[in-house]
């Protein structure tokens, strides 16, 4: 586990403030705008250590990543198209399916990332 500092925290609780995604570039101007010194590099290195810890997630979308605070521990999401809404989803079948996958190609101890992006209900347009 890597020691906590002062710029780490500082970048989790500007992540934890935030209701979704949002890149390192949009959360290092946040920090400027609110008197932080912090610097673009310590908010890239603050942010991997993060995800490492299991404490922020990390979403690559055209090439570019994004983060949010999360949960602990190994889960999946539901992302909306438009506005970045994002809900933690259960995924009991993936897990299995993953599991006997791996296990039919003689594969231990898989890993995956399973994100499913689609339309939220508040985004959906309206039927007549």
């Amino acid at each position: 586990m890597k020691r906590n500092t002062k710029q780490r925290e500082e970048v989790w609780q500007a992540l934890e403030r935030r209701p979704g995604f949002v890149s390192a570039q949009e959360l290092h101007h946040s920090l400027r705008e609110g008197g932080s010194g912090i610097g673009l590099a310590t908010v890239y290195r603050a942010l991997n250590a993060l995800c490492e810890e299991g404490t922020a997630d990390v979403l690559s979308i055209e090439g570019e990543n994004l983060y949010r605070a999360c949960s602990p521990g190994h889960h999946h999401h539901l992302i909306c198209r438009e506005c970045g809404l994002t809900t933690e989803i259960e995924a009991s079948a993936v897990e299995a399916w993953a599991q006997k996958i791996a296990g039919e190609h003689g594969f231990t101890k898989p890993q995956h990332i399973v994100d499913i992006f689609g339309t939220c209900p508040s985004c959906q347009p309206e039927v007549a």
